[in-house]
């Protein structure tokens, strides 16, 4: 494959061409050349209004439902609205059918992902069937390709089991996540617990469930002296107790999905279960505090935490509708039009590319002569209303429907392959 960008700014804080509007030619996968004005015969050309370059995009978090529920969304479908969405890399929840808590399991995904323009990195559950109370066969998806450990959805409320998994993954350096939520304090909330859900007579989940799960794992990791990442965070306490916690020098990390920074409980005074999802909309104050997070490094990655749900699972009375959304496609621009102002845009884009390789500890390829082309293309700026008619999913359960949104993905390069955005 052979490429040559034309006039892109490029973000790559590590690199030696950041903030430089440059070419960059790509010849059999690899950057050839980075320079000004660059005329290349039989080369294609790729130019577009105010373009950026940067490393490819990392997703921390995605379910693909492949195997077993592969009518919501399987792996091609999915990676289909990753690189729309301007991502090459996807690490993949366990929650399939059957879940993957076995080395089998782990090489199906990889076997089928051997030559995709997007690279799938599976999850290994932490428990054996992702119910929380035996430890899976970590070692064996470890060597099989696992790239961490993690019940997806599902927390670890038993202390010991999480205790034993921070122990038993250090002989092997792997990482362990878990989902902050305390279900036992949840008790069937559909949202978040305040002054909207008192309005509407539903249900709430304090954020205490958050905080509770967080303060609980953070004395584990202190007495492990082991590895965390905090799926998702929403809460702003919870959030206060990560920031103090690495400050401290414990091995944790953290992630804030994408909707969470620009959607608030307020959306769902219409009951619409498009916007109902875990953790749930929190707060306006919550979301300073978020945006707050990712300014100050408390938060090291921003992910699309996309969640496919058929329409019977969600077009039901609102107490009985599956959590979940999709947003592999709007995740960049989600995060753009709600911290434009407020946070730098290499900030922002760190927060998808070195952020999240260095929760991982996977390689990131700068902008430079000499490196795999692994490349998001995008306008930061540019404004585009999400439809229906968009959609790259099987699943149609997007919160963003009629919004306009600032960022548009112009494309993504990776693995001697390209694919620019419809």
């Amino acid at each position: 494959m052979n490429l040559l960008i034309k006039s892109a700014t490029i973000i790559d804080p590590q690199g030696s061409h950041h903030l430089k509007k440059l070419d960059i030619l790509i010849k059999n996968g690899k950057i050839e050349k980075v320079a000004k004005s660059l005329k290349v015969n039989g080369v294609q050309e790729f130019s577009a209004p105010n373009l950026h370059v940067s490393s490819g995009w990392i997703d921390l978090h995605a379910n693909f439902q492949d195997p077993g529920l592969e009518y919501k969304e399987d792996l091609e479908s999915g990676m289909a609205a990753a690189s729309e969405g301007g991502f090459t890399r996807v690490c993949l929840s366990p929650l399939t059918e059957p879940k993957r808590d076995s080395k089998a399991q782990v090489e199906y995904v990889l076997n089928r992902n051997k030559n995709s323009l997007v690279e799938l990195f599976p999850y290994g559950t932490i428990s054996k069937e992702a119910k929380g109370k035996e430890l899976a066969e970590l070692y064996d998806m470890h060597q099989a390709g696992a790239i961490a450990f993690f019940d997806g959805k599902k927390p670890i409320e038993n202390a010991n089991l999480m205790h034993r998994a921070l122990l038993y993954t250090q002989s092997f350096n792997a990482l362990v996540m878990n989902f902050p939520h305390n279900t036992d304090l949840a008790d069937g909330g559909v949202m978040n617990e305040g002054e909207i859900s008192t309005q509407l007579g539903l249900k709430g989940m304090p954020e205490l469930t958050e905080e509770l799960m967080i303060s609980r794992d953070l004395y584990l990791v202190e007495y492990t002296a082991g590895k965390l990442h905090f799926a998702t965070v929403s809460a702003e306490k919870g959030l206060a107790l990560i920031k103090a916690a690495k400050k401290k020098g414990l091995g944790i990390s953290c992630d804030v999905s994408a909707a969470h920074l620009l959607l608030d409980d307020t959306k769902l005074l219409e009951f619409d279960s498009r916007f109902k999802t875990l953790p749930p909309f929190r707060n306006k104050q919550s979301i300073k505090a978020l945006i707050k997070g990712i300014k100050d490094g408390s938060i090291s990655a921003i992910s699309s935490d996309h969640w496919p749900e058929d329409i019977e699972s969600k077009k039901k009375e609102f107490d009985h509708a599956a959590f979940g959304l999709i947003n592999l496609q709007t995740a960049f621009a989600a995060a753009r039009t709600a911290t434009k102002g407020q946070v730098d845009l290499s900030q922002l884009i760190n927060c998808f590319t070195q952020g999240p390789a260095e929760v991982l500890g996977l390689p990131l390829n700068s902008v430079e002569e000499g490196q795999v082309a692994n490349l998001s293309l995008f306008d930061p700026d540019a404004e585009f209303i999400f439809s229906k008619e968009m959609v790259k999913s099987k699943s149609k359960n997007s919160p963003f429907f009629g919004m306009k949104l600032k960022g548009k993905v112009y494309g993504v390069v990776n693995r001697n392959k390209k694919s620019f955005s419809s």
